[in-house]
């Protein structure tokens, strides 16, 4: 796929974008990326039960919004153990009362739940992208395990990062 020269990635997050534009640069991509924040846009909620539906709204609120091609995502963590969990609810697990995300916290609630169970985990990811005729669609996973929320690892990452070891690490 060829990338216009200025996209919009449908996000609110300053860090994604950093991310993705580091990871385009990093394959000669030099498109320039636009988020939200560029439009004074606000991100939609997030009301769908699958991560396709949440990256189908956001899709849609930011093509609809700037007319620019459109990057979408939704990603989470899903454990087997306790029905795949918090899932689309990955961020929602860790807020707070006052908006604030605390992952440390959304990790002792997992391990609540969890008890003695399998800690298998994944990481799933749908990709949805609008060329401005067709919409291009991906989605990833990364199979792992947990560790306990009070043994996290590592300094880099974000959300559950700290605490989930992909299979072969």
């Amino acid at each position: 796929m060829i990338f216009p020269p200025v996209f919009l990635l449908a996000t609110s997050s300053a860090g994604k974008a950093v991310e993705l534009r580091s990871m385009l640069k990093d394959h000669g991509v030099n498109s320039e990326v636009k988020t939200y924040a560029d439009f004074d846009l606000i991100a939609p909620d997030e009301t769908g039960e699958t991560f396709r539906e949440n990256a189908s709204i956001k899709l849609k609120a930011g093509f609809e919004a700037t007319n620019l091609p459109t990057l979408a995502d939704d990603s989470g963590l899903c454990v087997p153990a306790i029905g795949n969990q918090p899932g689309v609810y990955s961020a929602d697990w860790a807020e707070g009362k006052d908006g604030s995300r605390d992952f440390t916290r959304a990790m002792q609630r997992i391990d609540s739940e969890l008890g003695d169970k399998d800690r298998a985990a994944y990481f799933t990811c749908t990709l949805l992208f609008h060329d401005g005729t067709n919409i291009h669609d991906s989605e990833g996973r990364v199979n792992g395990h947990l560790l306990k929320a009070s043994d996290p690892m590592g300094a880099n990452g974000h959300g559950y990062d700290p605490w989930f070891v992909p299979e072969g690490y």
